[in-house]
């Protein structure tokens, strides 16, 4: 199992001599002492409204906002990532969960798909939705708080807003000891292929010039069929230089493929963990504790693919 002590976790120079210990804290609580990252993705609530929380293929259950805390504090999470309000409201009754406020997002009414230009309203644009004194007044009424996350859209035409807020947001947030993800995707009308390889490695750099800790991308579509999607990512994976970067899981697939493509980003790809929404809260409550499980012994703990599958049907256990 990785393991990092105190004294191996690399503070940004941004971070105040005086707040080191609070990042540090923060830092090996959202990785558990791995230096890697479980993120579980539970933002999608504004960005996807109802469509992935109610339907034929999703449990019944993913209706309620409360079944996603469910999940976080019976599995084996890094951090639950949502909106202020969201945590807000549930995180006293969730105490023992790792909190990262997610602090932009917006619907995705406005198409922003390259698809279909003709369909398109705008070019996306995502501003911070509150201020960090908004998430420093959780953190002092007891809520535990060790990061922040922002969404970028490169290639929008308001992508300078973006990175100037999410760059700042770093900056605010490291003097606050906080640890920061930053959300990158390539989308809009300038953008005519969101997956594509040398153009999520691009996003990934610009990532580690923002100084995020923490940079999510899409998993990138090879350019052709003589490598994989894991050897594509490599090329981002190496671009994020010292920032740390891990893919989203997107849509529900079966759980044999998605850890096997998991255990692939990060040993053939180098990721440095995950960021999973659908593919756990979208599944009934047991099922979903045991895939964060699943997913927690491939990312924290270097199980094999085949050994997490055992973890996820119940046939060998797994705790940290």
């Amino acid at each position: 199992m990785p393991k990092i002590t105190r004294e191996q976790v690399r503070v940004p120079a941004d971070v105040p001599a005086d707040m080191r210990e609070t990042y540090i804290d923060n830092y090996m609580a959202a990785t558990r002492g791995t230096g890697r990252l479980m993120l579980f993705a539970c933002d999608q609530k504004i960005e996807h409204l109802n469509d992935d929380f109610y339907g034929a293929s999703i449990d019944p259950s993913d209706n309620d906002p409360e079944h996603m805390f469910k999940i976080g504090s019976q599995g084996v999470v890094g951090v639950l990532a949502g909106q202020r309000g969201l945590v807000a409201e549930y995180a006293k009754d969730y105490p023992g969960i790792n909190y990262l406020v997610k602090m932009n997002s917006k619907t995705h009414l406005v198409k922003t798909s390259a698809k279909d230009p003709a369909k398109h309203q705008d070019d996306p644009y995502s501003p911070q939705l509150y201020d960090l004194s908004a998430i420093l007044d959780l953190r002092d009424n007891g809520v535990n708080v060790v990061g922040v996350g922002y969404t970028i859209y490169l290639g929008s035409e308001y992508e300078a807003h973006m990175m100037q807020e999410g760059g700042q947001l770093v900056a605010d947030a490291h003097a606050e000891g906080l640890v920061v993800v930053l959300w990158m995707y390539p989308r809009g009308r300038a953008v005519a292929n969101e997956k594509d390889e040398h153009l999520i490695a691009g996003a990934a750099g610009v990532a580690c010039c923002l100084g995020s800790d923490f940079v999510k991308v899409n998993p990138p579509k090879p350019a052709n069929d003589t490598y994989t999607a894991a050897e594509a990512l490599k090329q981002s994976s190496v671009a994020a230089g010292r920032t740390k970067l891990v893919c989203a899981g997107g849509s529900t697939v079966d759980a044999r493929t998605f850890l096997t493509q998991l255990y692939d980003q990060i040993h053939t790809g180098g990721a440095w963990g995950n960021a999973t929404g659908r593919n756990l809260h979208q599944r009934g409550l047991d099922e979903a504790v045991r895939l964060t499980k699943a997913i927690s012994a491939i990312t924290l703990a270097d199980y094999d693919a085949d050994r997490a599958l055992k973890v996820f049907e119940g046939r060998e256990d797994f705790s940290l």
